[in-house]
């Protein structure tokens, strides 16, 4: 059975949970992997996105945030990952599979039947959620507080409007400045978030600063200085140690008081965030994590706080494993924040990597060591797309010589995975790369900035674009989307596009016809949904501001939408202007277009030959490649 992924945030209040990180929420909770695209059938997409988590023994979730409700969806995830759970019960992009099944077993791990696991585990949870005891008077708990968040996400099949409200909990923890940490799907689509002191029964109001998707951290401030009195604002550590032993203090569900759970360190490497579908350093620990503990601290022996408690990893043939922002993460946020004013986000070199494990291919690519990694693919919208080509053998980072399995020297004794050193970076920053091509040592420099995906996570500002033309609806393809539809509904074709294909240049989008809202204007087209359009009147179309503009700019009489598969949409451009006012009346729509689409339209890309240029012809993401010869960095 294969492993699942989700958010720790929420308390599975009902058999069908949304899980989105380990806060506790008042809905259900989203989410379960999927696999590898061969199996990717209609009626397994939908099994995969819209069931309910009932294999919740052999599933991971992130524990920040407790719901009070939730919904069901899956994410996608590599074959060859370990699970993970937002600390409050909401699952994450992330797949365990059968091959993680398979791997387990042949180490020799047995399975225990279920009255044996159910004992073994109210043992290992009243061993390790033990009474605060000598902690109870500590003054660095007073530092962590609750949070209470209202959600309003948005509808993305009817994207002028949002879903209904719910609510969650979730931890934070003061750092001073009048600031607190806490994980950002805690207070994703917040509406209002509110804190509470340790011993207080005043919640005060809060503020999101800045949040970080790709690295599941958020920065909120309280205005109020009643507050703020007598605290004492939490030190961040160092990058702890293998055994070290470690605390995680937050608000699960359970109880309404603070909660300390105690382990050790079990492991330090690149670790998939299953909220920002990234691949960051991340601490894996013993301890406790359960849904309301997102955002809470982890402290060390000496009350220094060593990162942050955001997702678990759960299945049928592991225990007790939790995972903890490093406090590297943590302040590369804070200082991007400082920097910039906002958040701008991790960086990347926006390549895929083969790694050279196999002689013979050193040898065709004349590499004498057993060193480096080889470019196969670059993203149009990176840097490295100027100065490195498809072939080139990369031996160097920044003078750090890189193994011929993508990984670097780490602290004394270790190695870890090359994308460590790249996002020890900041957007903007400049990388040396030495490189082998054709035998050749040489030296370029490269740019480094954060992805730009064709198809997105989230989407900036949280509401969708969309366009409405005689009753089309328009707007772009995200995984929200994705997710809310169910993948069935959107189509295989559609699918591969979304999972093998780059964004050629910035601002890109595939822009989907939603829906038809039926009226005369749009008689034989009432049917039609979830079909990609291509071009309007000839012209190919870039993203959904594009559309507007073309629509808004025709004067010819027909406007003639070109779809997928050869399929047109022909309407009348003055009847389709006139029926637009009733469509929206009787549909209860306030507007025809987001608001975003009602600034004027600046053409950034100009007349680009490479429109029509097919680029799906691999994964797009680690999240995609079913097996560890190849890796985006």
């Amino acid at each position: 059975m294969a492993a699942t992924l989700s958010n720790c945030c929420f308390s599975a209040l009902n058999s069908t949970v949304k899980l989105r990180g380990c806060s506790v929420s008042t809905r259900p909770a989203f989410s379960t992997l999927q696999t590898s695209l061969s199996s990717l059938t209609p009626n397994n997409y939908k099994n995969r996105l819209c069931r309910s988590t009932k294999a919740s023994s052999s599933s991971s979730a992130h524990f920040g945030r407790e719901k009070e409700s939730v919904s069901g969806k899956e994410f996608r995830g590599r074959r060859d990952e370990r699970p993970s759970i937002y600390a409050d019960g909401s699952k994450s992009r992330g797949d365990g599979g059968k091959a993680q099944t398979t791997a387990f077993k042949s180490f020799g791990m047995q399975r225990k039947d279920k009255k044996e696991k159910e004992k073994e585990s109210v043992f290992d949870r009243k061993e390790q959620q033990v009474e605060a005891g000598n902690l109870q008077d500590a003054t660095f708990l007073n530092a962590v507080v609750k949070v209470y968040c209202t959600h309003t996400e948005p509808d993305y099949s009817l994207p002028w409007q949002k879903q209904r409200q719910f609510t969650s909990t979730g931890s934070a923890f003061m750092i001073g400045d009048g600031k607190l940490l806490t994980n950002a799907h805690c207070v994703e689509h917040e509406t209002q978030v509110k804190v509470k002191r340790r011993g207080d029964d005043t919640k005060y109001v809060a503020r999101v600063l800045a949040r970080g998707v790709d690295c599941d951290i958020a920065l909120l401030s309280v205005d109020s200085k009643e507050f703020w009195e007598g605290a004492e604002p939490l030190e961040l550590g160092r990058l702890p140690h293998l055994q070290d032993a470690v605390t995680v203090v937050g608000y699960p569900l359970g109880g309404d008081t603070i909660s300390v759970t105690k382990g050790v360190v079990s492991r330090i490497e690149v670790t998939s965030y299953a909220h920002g579908s990234s691949d960051l350093l991340g601490i894996q620990i013993d301890a406790a994590i359960n849904p309301g503990n997102s955002g809470g601290p982890a402290f060390n022996d000496h009350g220094e706080c060593i990162g942050v408690a955001f997702q678990v990893y759960r299945s049928e043939e592991a225990e007790n494993i939790g995972y903890v922002i490093p406090t590297t993460v943590v302040s590369h946020f804070l200082d991007d924040y400082e920097r910039n004013g906002k958040y701008t986000g991790f960086p990347s070199l926006g390549l895929l990597l083969q790694k050279l494990e196999n002689p013979a291919l050193r040898a065709c690519l004349k590499v004498k060591s057993s060193e480096g990694v080889l470019v196969r693919r670059i993203e149009p919208t990176a840097d490295a797309y100027n100065v490195l080509k498809q072939g080139d053998v990369i031996v160097s980072f920044d003078d750090v010589r890189v193994g011929c399995e993508g990984t670097v020297p780490f602290r004394s004794n270790e190695r870890i995975a090359f994308r460590y050193l790249i996002s020890q970076k900041f957007a903007g920053d400049v990388a040396e790369i030495g490189v082998i091509r054709a035998g050749e040592f040489m030296k370029v420099k490269v740019v480094l900035n954060p992805r730009v995906h064709l198809v997105p996570y989230h989407i900036d500002g949280g509401q969708p674009s969309y366009l409405i033309i005689a009753g089309l609806v328009f707007t772009p393809l995200s995984e929200p989307l994705i997710e809310e539809e169910c993948e069935d509904s959107i189509g295989l074709k559609l699918l591969t596009k979304a999972r093998y294909s780059l964004a050629r240049f910035k601002g890109e989008q595939i822009v989907l016809l939603s829906q038809v809202l039926a009226n005369e204007v749009n008689i034989g087209y009432e049917d039609m949904s979830n079909q990609q359009v291509l071009k309007l009147n000839g012209t190919r179309i870039r993203n959904i501001h594009h559309l507007a503009h073309l629509v808004d700019s025709c004067k010819d009489k027909y406007l003639v939408f070109e779809f997928e598969d050869n399929y047109i949409v022909v309407l009348e451009r003055e009847a389709a202007t006139a029926a637009s006012s009733c469509i929206l009346k009787d549909y209860g729509i306030p507007s025809e277009r987001s608001s975003d689409l009602l600034e004027p339209y600046v053409d950034s890309v100009g007349d680009n030959q490479s429109l029509d240029k097919d680029y799906a012809d691999s994964p797009v993401s680690n999240f995609e490649i079913g097996f560890d010869g190849l890796i985006w960095t």
